[in-house]
Parts: structure tokens; C-alpha cells; sequence
């Protein structure tokens, strides 16, 4: 069993929020993108809470419109021995510094954890948020969470209210 090293942080200067996973899981790693595995529900979900279908998108295309609407990406784990790709897996796990998003990032509002792991090491990490700076915990995007669709979909579309409205085209 390997260690598995993380994704770099994804976000323009002025984000408003930060969603944060555990570890990508071995599809998001080979690929180098996040939530590459096609059962992961996380951008359906997120589209579904910014009013925009970001799957039918390419991984590009995601990236901006998640930029534009102030949203970053990262993970509260930097590298961890795993074999496979399931949280429960996790050993030796080193974390990354996502305590910084709180300073470096100051339009920052919300961080929104993606799953009961993340929010659990998240929340320890960040501990008491400064006023104005909400945490939020998500079920998981992962196939491997079972609950139905609508009821993630109800509980993500809290993360609309952290981010500006989408820009309309032409404008």
C-alpha cells in the first residue's frame, strides 16, 4: 500500500467558497482532476445547487465556471497510505493546511465539507471559524453513499447562498 498524494488547491483570489474532500479517490488521481471517477455525484450536485449542469461540461469548463462563481476546491488531506479509494481506508494520513483559507482568502464566507470524513479532520483543523465564515458539512458525492439523490441535492443547495449570481451571457 502506496501513499497517495493529493490535488493542489483550485481557486481565484476572491473566493467566497471552499469545498473540501477527504483524498481524490484513484480515478481523480490518475486523472489529475478532481472527482473524475463518472459515479461520483459531486458535479451534478454542486451544478445542481449553482443553477448550472457543469456535468454535461468539460473538466475546463468546470473549472471556470466554478472560478466565476467564487468557488475553490481542495481537500483536508494532503497524502495518506490507501488502498482503494474509500475514506474508510485512510491510514497515516498527513493533512493539509487548509486553516490558511481563513486568512488567505478574505472574501472567503462558507467551507463546505464533502462527506462525514472531511468534515470530521476539517473541522478539527480549522476549529472555531472567525464571525461571517459559516462550515457547513455534505453528505458525500461518492457512489459509495448511498442516500438518494434528491435528499444530497436538498442538503447541497444550501452552498447557493455563500456565492454571487451567475453572470448572464452577453452582459
Amino acid at each position: 500500500m502506496g501513499v497517495k498524494f493529493g490535488l493542489p488547491p483550485i481557486a481565484r483570489n476572491d473566493a467566497r467558497l471552499f469545498i473540501l474532500g477527504s483524498l481524490p479517490g484513484d480515478a481523480s488521481l490518475a486523472a489529475r482532476q478532481y472527482y473524475a471517477h463518472r459515479s461520483n455525484q459531486f458535479w451534478r450536485l454542486l451544478g445542481s445547487a449553482i443553477g448550472e449542469e457543469l456535468q454535461v461540461l468539460g473538466y475546463g469548463e468546470r473549472l471556470e465556471r466554478l472560478a466565476e462563481r467564487r468557488v475553490g476546491l481542495w481537500d483536508v488531506i494532503a497524502s495518506a497510505s490507501r488502498h482503494g479509494s474509500l475514506d474508510q481506508a485512510i491510514r497515516e494520513a498527513a493533512h493539509n493546511r487548509i486553516e490558511h483559507l481563513l486568512h488567505d482568502f478574505p472574501d472567503l464566507r462558507a467551507i463546505a465539507f464533502n462527506g462525514s470524513a472531511a468534515a470530521r479532520v476539517g473541522r478539527k483543523l480549522i476549529g472555531d471559524p472567525p464571525r461571517g465564515v459559516s462550515l457547513i458539512d455534505l453528505p458525500s458525492s461518492s457512489a459509495a453513499n448511498t442516500r438518494a439523490l434528491a435528499e444530497k441535492q436538498e442538503a447541497w443547495s444550501r452552498l447557493a447562498q455563500f456565492l454571487p449570481p451567475a453572470q448572464s451571457e452577453g452582459v
